[in-house]
C-alpha cells in the first residue's frame, strides 16, 4: 500500500495545488493521503472527485503527522530537491518491498523528517513542483501500473480517444462513438470493427421494421449491443469471446442490458450443455429478449463485413450438430416474425451501405 503524507498544508495559500498533489497521488498509484494541516473543503472536493470517478482513495485530513512518521511500518521516502538520485534510491526501495509512505511538503518541511525518513530522494536537482515530483517517483515505483490500473465504482468513465472527449456513464446505453471509442481502447482488431458495423446497420434495420410491427425495439439498445458484441476479440478470437467482452463490459459498469447481448449472442444462443462443451462458466446463453435477439440474428447473417445469408448461417450451426441447426432455424424463423419479412430481402442494407 502506497500513502502520500502531504506536510505544511496552508488552507488559504495551498488548496489548488494540495488538491493536486492528492489527485496525482490517486492517479499514479497510492491508496491514500494524509494532510496534517485540517481541511474539510480540500477534504470535500478530493471525495467528490472519487465518488465520479470510481476507486477506493481516501483523504484524511487534520492528522498528527508526527505520529504517523513514528508509527508507520514501512519505507518512509521524502521526496526533496536535496537528497539521493531516484535513479540511485529506487532499486533498493523496491528490493525492500511492503508499504511505502511517501512524504511532500508544501513549504519547507522540519529537520526531523529528514533525520527520520529512510530515504531522502531527490526527484533531479532544479527547482520544480511537488506535483512533479510525486508523479515521477510513482509512476518509477509502480512501473506504470496506473495507467492501466482500473477505477471501480465511478459514476463517470473517460475513454482514451484520440478525436475528442469521451466520457461513459455507468449504467447507461453508450452511444455509437462511445461504442467505437470502447472498441479501440479494448484494441479489437480494424476487421472485427468493420464488421460490427455491418451488423450494426442491419441490426438496426431490423429494429425498425419490429416497431412498424409493434414491437418495442430499443433503438439504442440494439445499435450498442451490436457495435459491442464482438468487444472480446481484443482479447480471444475463440468462442469464449462474448463471455470475455461481457464480463469487461460489466466490471466497467455499462447498462445491464448491453451485457446480455454481448454474452449471448454466439450463433442461436448457447444452453448449460453447450457452455459446459465449450469450457463456459455453465450457465444458459440463449437470446431472451428481443434486442438480443435481433442482435444474435445479424451477426448469423453477417459474413466478415458483408451479407452471408441464412444458408451459410445454417451451414455453420450444422457443423456444430443437428441440435444447434434446429436452433438456427427457429430463431431465423421468430426474427422474421418479429420484422414481418423474408430477412434474406435485407441483403441490400448491407450492400448498398
Amino acid at each position: 500500500m502506497i500513502t502520500v503524507l502531504r506536510l505544511g498544508h496552508r488552507p488559504q495559500r495551498d488548496k489548488r495545488i494540495t488538491t493536486h498533489v492528492a489527485l496525482t497521488a490517486r492517479n499514479f498509484g497510492a491508496h491514500a493521503i494524509l494532510i496534517g494541516t485540517e481541511d474539510r473543503e480540500l477534504e470535500s472536493g478530493v471525495k467528490s472527485v472519487v465518488e465520479r470517478f470510481g476507486g477506493d482513495f481516501t483523504i484524511k485530513t487534520g492528522i498528527n503527522w508526527r505520529q504517523t512518521l513514528k508509527n508507520f511500518q514501512g519505507i518512509k521516502v521524502h521526496l526533496s530537491m536535496y537528497g539521493q538520485q531516484l535513479s540511485d534510491a529506487l532499486p533498493e526501495i523496491k528490493e525492500r518491498g511492503g508499504d511505502v509512505l511517501v512524504i511532500v511538503g508544501a513549504e519547507k518541511v522540519p529537520r526531523e523528517v529528514y533525520e527520520t525518513a529512510d530515504f531522502n530522494v531527490a526527484v533531479g536537482s532544479q527547482p520544480h513542483s511537488e506535483v512533479a515530483a510525486l508523479a515521477i517517483f510513482l509512476d518509477r515505483l509502480t512501473g506504470d501500473k496506473w495507467e492501466t490500473g482500473e477505477f471501480s465504482g465511478g459514476k463517470l468513465r473517460i475513454i482514451p480517444d484520440g478525436r475528442g472527449k469521451t466520457v461513459i456513464t455507468p449504467g447507461k446505453i453508450p452511444n455509437y462513438g462511445e461504442c467505437l471509442a470502447l472498441l479501440e481502447q479494448e484494441n479489437v482488431p480494424d476487421d472485427v470493427i468493420e464488421h460490427v458495423k455491418t451488423v450494426e446497420r442491419l441490426a438496426t434495420h431490423m429494429g425498425e421494421l419490429a416497431r412498424r410491427n409493434a414491437y418495442k425495439a430499443d433503438a439504442d439498445l440494439i445499435t450498442a449491443g451490436a457495435l459491442l458484441h464482438d468487444i472480446g476479440r481484443g482479447t480471444t478470437q475463440g468462442i469464449k469471446h462474448a463471455a470475455v467482452g461481457a464480463e469487461k463490459l460489466e466490471a466497467m459498469g455499462i447498462d445491464e442490458r448491453v451485457v446480455r447481448i454481448v454474452e449471448r449472442h454466439i450463433g442461436a444462443g448457447l444452453d448449460r450443455e453447450d457452455a459446459k462443451k465449450f469450457g463456459l462458466p455453465v450457465k444458459d446463453y440463449t437470446p431472451e429478449t428481443l434486442e438480443e435477439k435481433i442482435v444474435a440474428h445479424a451477426d448469423n447473417l453477417i459474413s466478415g463485413s458483408g451479407w452471408g445469408g441464412i444458408e451459410a448461417a445454417l451451414e455453420r450451426a450444422r457443423g456444430h450438430g443437428e441440435k444447434e441447426f434446429e436452433k438456427m432455424l427457429v430463431l431465423h424463423k421468430k426474427v422474421g416474425e418479429i420484422c414481418a419479412l423474408d430477412l434474406d430481402t435485407l441483403r441490400w442494407v448491407v450492400e448498398d451501405g
